[in-house]
């Protein structure tokens, strides 16, 4: 955890997603500190085998930035960047038709809340990305406005879940529960990013990929987005290294009521060697299925 800094929107978030195929089941857990407003961002969203959602989010009211724990959600650093534990006790609000969150308040008036638990170990699968910026001496800097920024330290990993996830009277038992782990820092405000699309992608536990395309309100004819990302592929490259993702072409069918149906990422690395190595994923229905 990082020492707060006097930017009323200071922001300490950190997410995990995991989806385990041999359950059918999966989902993410994010809390946000925002210790000088007071509160966290608590959120908990957990797909079912049956197309069912349970969900919660709610403010826990905190005081300090020593920790992700509140609110019944915990996350534990066990040893950096190859070990992590997330633990959640408390409701969630499932839902037979998840589109009822397009309107939030009815949503959770009008279905039913259950005790849910959830513990998790999650261990390293590939190699970290990111960290704290750096400039060189006399290297121009970006606008570091804290009103207008989104965050400033990133990391991201893929990681392996194991553990119990228990909704109601259900328990599903998570054996291979791959998906990612990601850590932000700095002055947070949501609406400072015009759009954003952000992809994480486990294709096995040794590749990899995550992929962030991001919108600009004065967009340039011939820049209209940015393309950040990494892709980990253990065979080709070992344990301990990640190559740039350096383009990304995103498209996406909708339904009658603009949900996406299907969509196809090609996303091209540039590494050390001549020429480039390009990987495509297509995600279909069930979003969270490898």
């Amino acid at each position: 955890m990082h020492t707060a800094e006097e930017a009323v929107n200071f922001n300490e978030s950190r997410y995990y997603n995991w989806y385990d195929p041999a359950v059918g089941t999966g989902g993410w857990v994010r809390m946000g500190n925002r210790v000088n407003e007071g509160y966290a961002e608590l959120t908990v969203c957990l797909y079912l085998p049956d197309g069912r959602v349970g969900f919660m989010f709610k403010r826990p009211k905190i005081t300090t930035n020593e920790a992700h724990d509140s609110g019944g959600l915990k996350f534990e650093v066990v040893a950096p960047y190859e070990r992590h534990r997330v633990t959640y006790s408390g409701k969630v609000c499932v839902l037979d038709d998840p589109r009822q969150m397009a309107e939030p308040r009815e949503a959770f008036a009008n279905n039913p809340h259950v005790e849910c638990t959830i513990d998790l170990d999650l261990e390293a699968v590939g190699p970290a990305q990111g960290g704290e910026p750096e400039w060189e001496p006399g290297e121009q800097r970006p606008d570091l406005d804290p009103e207008k920024m989104f965050a400033r330290g990133h990391t991201e990993q893929h990681m392996r879940s194991k553990g119990t996830v228990v909704v109601g009277d259900e328990t599903f038992s998570i054996t291979n529960g791959l998906g990612l782990r990601d850590h932000s820092w700095g002055p947070r405000y949501w609406q400072n990013v015009w759009w954003y699309r952000w992809l994480t992608v486990n294709l096995g536990p040794d590749l990899g990929f995550a992929v962030t395309i991001a919108g600009r309100e004065e967009a340039a004819a011939d820049e209209p987005h940015s393309v950040h990302g990494f892709l980990y592929d253990r065979a080709r490259y070992g344990d301990d290294r990640w190559v740039p993702v350096r383009k990304a072409e995103l498209s996406s069918d909708y339904d009658a009521e603009w949900f996406p149906k299907r969509n196809r990422i090609t996303v091209t690395t540039e590494d050390d060697s001549p020429g480039r190595l390009t990987r495509m994923a297509v995600v279909e229905p069930p979003y969270w299925a490898p």
